[in-house]
């Protein structure tokens, strides 16, 4: 079993935000993790889509050892050219204007919602409001937990920050009524998949409507891409699958693959709004930050991870639909590169505890969902491993 006495530890001189499970990892390699007693666990979760290059993988190692040795950290108030090298590559990769660097999704989202307060408020409108979706997730921080919509993680909160208008997520006309009601929309701000709402995958022209409509008002379409960048759907970033450049897109996870690090992309008249002066972050893109990150780019690129992401997804989707589609408690197994969801018809969270003991880390959103973010590097192997044990599990515990 695994190690409980670890987990009195961590909960008693640490302040308990998290429900934590009773295991400790003491190291990890691709997509494998062991804990204390050296007991193996298949990662499909990946540090929450974090460790996109699996566990220690040995290009950012050496690029985080390498700076260490070098420089850590300066002030922003200084030229860091990594820094730059970084932004000219997510630049070149996006076809995005400029950057600003955070160390998270959270910061990240901060800053595209400071963009869209100041675009509206060079429109003339005092009270700019930000279009959001139902199940969405963009951070805990205090404006981005009023732009989440999920009234659990609001709870005990209030008062929330003013100027965001909710509609249901992949509804288009939802949206269209919104912005012919509330003449102070300025923008829309949308995940291209929920994951934390339950891997919620739109229409597959959704994104294209809503640049459609943010071009037809002069609204900034502004995507969070957290979760979805860095070739976790197969596409550099999500919104390259469907041929259009948003005018603000986030970043985070997967960037520093577990080096924090957040990036706020922006383009146009976006990227002109945030001067010397309007915001700032003390460690937000230093130099070992943005050496991992460039290491992370570069092994995307060299190991071909996004075609991976597409094969390796639809063969998981394949997997779990063969072996489950038959059940009657499943409603959907649906994937977008390497965002699975196995959604059953009944609340589920116990598998979480479940799979732990059998092996695997998972994870379940919504109450009902499970959610899969396995490491892009996994093997054939893996994949099989993580098909057949979790779904005995899942087969089990609706019976």
């Amino acid at each position: 079993m695994p190690n409980k006495g670890a987990n009195t530890i961590m909960t008693s001189y640490i302040m308990p935000t998290y429900g934590r499970l009773p295991v400790t990892f003491t190291k990890g390699e691709g997509a494998w993790l062991w804990d204390q007693d050296n007991k193996r666990y298949l990662d499909a979760l990946s540090g929450i889509a974090v460790c996109n290059l699996g566990h220690a993988h040995p290009a950012v190692h050496e690029a985080i050892c390498a700076q260490s040795q070098q420089l850590l950290h300066t002030s922003n108030l200084y030229n860091i050219p990594s820094q730059e090298q970084l932004a000219s590559k997510l630049c070149e990769l996006s076809a995005m204007d400029n950057v600003f660097f955070s160390n998270s999704g959270a910061e990240a989202n901060e800053a595209a919602i400071k963009i869209a307060r100041l675009y509206g408020h060079e429109k003339n409108i005092d009270s700019p409001a930000i279009l959001v979706m139902e199940q969405s997730f963009h951070g805990r921080t205090m404006a981005t937990l009023s732009a989440t919509s999920n009234p659990k993680v609001q709870a005990g909160f209030t008062p929330l920050l003013e100027g965001f208008v909710r509609v249901p997520y992949n509804d288009i006309a939802a949206i269209k009524e919104a912005i012919n009601t509330h003449s102070n929309i300025v923008a829309i701000f949308v995940e291209p998949v929920q994951g934390e709402g339950g891997v919620n995958i739109p229409a597959p022209d959704y994104l294209n409507k809503i640049r459609e409509l943010c071009d037809q008002h002069a609204l900034l379409m502004m995507l969070d891409e957290v979760q979805t960048g860095i070739a976790r759907t197969g596409a550099w970033f999500a919104f390259q699958h469907n041929n259009i450049i948003p005018d603000v897109c986030t970043l985070a996870k997967a960037l520093g693959n577990g080096v924090p690090i957040g990036a706020c992309m922006a383009k146009g008249k976006a990227a002109t709004l945030l001067t010397a002066g309007k915001h700032g972050s003390t460690f937000g893109g230093n130099p070992l930050a943005c050496s991992a990150a460039l290491a992370v780019i570069n092994t995307v690129a060299t190991e071909q991870l996004c075609q991976q992401a597409i094969d390796k997804g639809e063969a998981i989707n394949q997997g779990f639909t063969e072996k489950l589609s038959a059940n009657e408690h499943i409603v959907e197994v649906r994937n977008k590169g390497m965002m699975i969801g196995i959604e059953l018809d009944q609340p589920c969270t116990e598998l979480v505890a479940l799979a732990l003991a059998a092996g695997l880390l998972i994870n379940v959103t919504g109450e009902s969902s499970i959610r899969l973010l396995p490491p892009l590097v996994i093997s054939t192997e893996q994949i099989t491993l993580l098909v057949e044990t979790l779904s005995a599990l899942i087969v089990d515990f609706v019976s």
